[in-house]
């Protein structure tokens, strides 16, 4: 772009900008927007999750994401005949990106206890536990064990959630309770010794032992503190999109389909609500 271009242009801009004119495609044409942004059109299925919370949604070893919440997505993308997007996104920007219209839902362990009116939600497909992972060679046997303990769990998380509210009282006998980035931070603070406990739900403490090489380092205490359900959470009022996904949703539970995926991942079968 010459010289003399670039500045009709300029003037352009500016005289539409003072008129309230100037449309978001002008300034995709000008490179002012991201061109690689994925379109959110009624094809287009974007999921928002924490790509740091297997088995539900993660990053694999081939820099791939998956998890069982992903593949559930995207099954239901192939029966819509819909594009599929997973979308990584910052926890705590979740609703920030879903009233933005960034993304079309939250489906990753996401939980519906406590946020019933924030968003228009799907039927609970997930019975999900709160439990601790400890050392097997710290003695500590029962959450009564905890009493002056360190324990840390994952910022913005179900159990955080739950030890600051009904189950307060459990929180109140710790030493610190500590709030942390990320699970792989809580269990290398565990392995350490930094912190005697990690508060977290079940199916990722399974998955993530599972995958230690030290897996018989570590327990999970029977005592559990709370459980919840699982959901997809929509934006409130988009009724239309979630009541798709969830007749299509049944349909792959009726069929054997959500079974078969929760194997893949190593989820029981019990932890699954059938509609």
């Amino acid at each position: 772009m010459n010289k003399k271009i670039g500045f009709i242009l300029a003037l352009v801009v500016i005289s539409l900008v003072m008129l309230g004119t100037v449309s978001a495609g002008f300034f995709d044409f000008l490179g002012g927007n991201n061109a690689n942004q994925t379109a959110n059109d009624e094809n287009t299925f974007i999921v928002g999750f924490d790509a740091e919370f297997p088995p539900y949604g993660y990053k694999d070893d081939s820099g791939n994401y998956t998890g069982f919440d992903l593949d559930l997505a995207k099954e239901v993308c192939e029966r819509n005949n819909w594009t599929f997007k997973a979308q990584p996104i910052d926890w705590d920007a979740k609703d920030a990106e879903l009233e933005s219209g960034s993304i079309d839902c939250i489906w990753n362990g996401f939980t519906i206890d406590g946020r019933e009116n924030d968003y228009t939600w799907s039927n609970p497909y997930f019975d999900n536990k709160q439990i601790f992972v400890v050392k097997n060679d710290s003695n500590i046997k029962t959450i009564a064990d905890l009493s002056g303990k360190t324990v840390e769990t994952q910022k913005d998380s179900s159990a955080l959630a739950a030890l600051q509210g009904d189950n307060k009282t459990i929180a109140s006998t710790f030493a610190t309770l500590t709030e942390v980035a990320d699970y792989n931070t809580a269990f290398m603070d565990l392995e350490s010794g930094a912190c005697d406990a990690v508060a977290m739900d079940i199916g990722v403490a399974e998955y993530d032992i599972d995958k230690k090489d030290n897996s018989d380092d570590y327990s999970i205490l029977n005592e559990s503190i709370t459980t919840e359900k699982y959901g997809i959470g929509f934006k409130k009022g988009n009724d239309a999109l979630k009541d798709k996904v969830q007749s299509t949703l049944d349909e792959m539970f009726k069929d054997g389909t959500v079974v078969k995926i929760a194997e893949k991942y190593g989820i029981s079968q019990d932890a699954l609500i059938q509609p």
